[in-house]
């Protein structure tokens, strides 16, 4: 699995199409988890405000996910995109000061289209 210092690798294989096409595609499959982690990361690259070097570690953690070969294969049931998880949240601990709130938003409300409110989950009572 790559770290946060060999994402550069990885940068050359992400394109925006190919991140919707893998998030849509695997969104059953990867969960709500690991989609909010790509979509934060995704919506922070598309923050002006957001410095190229963090976007550098950005699109190699999205290339990471993107790419059908990698560590742990996607298709391997549960296991599968724990290596995803472990790149974009590396990538994450790196670039957290410009995941902000409105990041956040925009990814909350895609995931919200995609898989249904999580308001019962994550709101008792």
């Amino acid at each position: 699995m790559p770290t946060v210092q060999n994402l550069q690798g990885y940068e050359n294989a992400y394109s925006e199409p190919r991140f919707w096409h893998k998030a849509r595609r695997s969104a059953a499959a990867a969960g709500r988890q690991v989609l909010e982690k790509a979509l934060w990361l995704y919506y922070g690259a598309q923050n002006p405000d957001t410095p190229k070097w963090a976007r550098r570690v950005i699109y190699g953690a999205l290339g990471y996910f993107v790419l059908p070969l990698d560590a742990i294969p996607d298709l391997a049931p549960l296991v599968g995109y724990t290596d995803d998880l472990g790149v974009m949240a590396a990538a994450l601990g790196v670039v957290a000061l410009h995941i902000d709130a409105g990041v956040r938003e925009q990814a909350r409300l895609r995931l919200q289209d995609w898989f249904g409110t999580a308001d019962a989950v994550r709101r008792p009572g």
